[in-house]
């Protein structure tokens, strides 16, 4: 299965089917007449009222996270994309996704409870975590930036809103659960940045283009992601697999905006790295088998461990490489000034290398 960023507005026809959420209450029914009549009748109605309560308790929680949030959450017209971002702090610093601002410096940003967008231009773009942070040129009265949570406290089952501006439809919402925590996700270097991240939160909370970039947010009213991405199913001519949606987690979107607004730029990633650039070769039977390393930058943990252009990294630690993509998954889970054996061929010889990871 593939994933790819939703970003922007679709150049096709597209259909909006509402999905509606029935919860049926089943409640008993009294008889009439006899000495037990009333305790029977008192206890069905008790137990109609309870799950009442229960429903009526959630959709206030809704609603009030919907109010907590929403106002905190933007639409970005990035020029010929549309996207969404979240208030960062009352400065005006707004978080997106790289992919929305792509190459853009300036942008106009609607608020939900605003009709008139407001300029804004971008301080700095990370797209090796696909984040950025854009900045209001003038701040509004009454401006609220959003809570942001603990990637620790994320659980699969949790109920969460989507919150942002799918198909530029700004202030909508969407709902569903955590599906799963950890994921490491490689984007589509179409529409995208090619990022590939690790630990991001999977939800069933649909994500559609112009989401990317908003809020996922749990019933706490906290911001726990950065809706991201989509998965796409090659075998329905990658169309949107529906309720498999990812999220960059709010950990990683503090780390990296708080460094942009401090210093114009990410100072430490806290991502590994080998300090090369490669291309994926194919083996004998045409698949692929390996990264061939085009380039070592100068100083790099490959370089320091001989690593040379020409030589083909097929093995780091006890994972197969066979592919960029593998390579960068497998760094995703590792970390700066870790050591790791690097296994790799050169000529027709087969060596090993220690390396300490640098950082991206």
């Amino acid at each position: 299965m593939d994933v790819s960023p939703r970003r922007g507005l679709a150049r096709r026809l597209l259909t909006l089917t509402a999905g509606i959420c029935a919860i049926a209450l089943v409640g008993g029914c009294a008889g009439q007449g006899g000495a037990g009549s009333g305790t029977a009748s008192s206890a069905a109605t008790t137990e109609a009222a309870a799950p009442q309560r229960s429903t009526n308790e959630l959709q206030t929680d809704y609603e009030t996270v919907i109010r907590n949030v929403l106002p905190s959450v933007v639409q970005i017209d990035a020029g010929n994309s549309l996207g969404s971002g979240v208030v960062y702090d009352n400065q005006g610093h707004v978080v997106t996704n790289a992919h929305v601002v792509g190459k853009q410096k300036t942008f106009a940003v609607t608020m939900a409870t605003r009709e008139q967008p407001m300029k804004a231009r971008l301080v700095s773009s990370f797209p090796q975590q696909d984040l950025a942070v854009i900045k209001l040129e003038q701040v509004p009265k009454g401006l609220r930036a959003a809570k942001f949570g603990d990637t620790s406290q994320v659980a699969v089952g949790q109920i969460v809103l989507a919150m942002g501006s799918p198909l530029g439809l700004s202030g909508s919402v969407t709902q569903g659960i955590v599906s799963a925590v950890g994921r490491t996700v490689s984007e589509s270097p179409a529409g995208g940045t090619g990022a590939t991240i690790p630990n991001m939160v999977q939800t069933s909370a649909a994500i559609n283009p112009g989401n990317s970039g908003g809020a996922l947010v749990n019933l706490d009213s906290q911001v726990i992601g950065i809706p991201t991405l989509a998965a796409t199913d090659p075998q329905l001519g990658d169309s949107a697999a529906p309720g498999i949606g990812f999220a960059i987690p709010v950990s990683m979107v503090k780390t990296v905006a708080d460094q942009i607004i401090k210093n114009g730029k990410v100072t430490n990633s806290g991502r590994a790295a080998l300090g090369i650039s490669g291309r994926t070769v194919l083996g004998d039977n045409l698949q692929p088998a390996g990264v061939a390393v085009v380039k070592t930058l100068k100083g790099s943990a490959a370089a320091a461990a001989g690593i040379r252009t020409g030589d083909i990294i097929v093995k780091v630690g006890n994972s197969a490489v066979t592919s960029i993509t593998s390579l960068s998954e497998v760094l995703a889970a590792a970390k700066p000034g870790q050591r790791v054996k690097v296994t790799y061929v050169r000529g027709s010889d087969t060596k090993t290398a220690e390396v300490r990871l640098g950082e991206m």
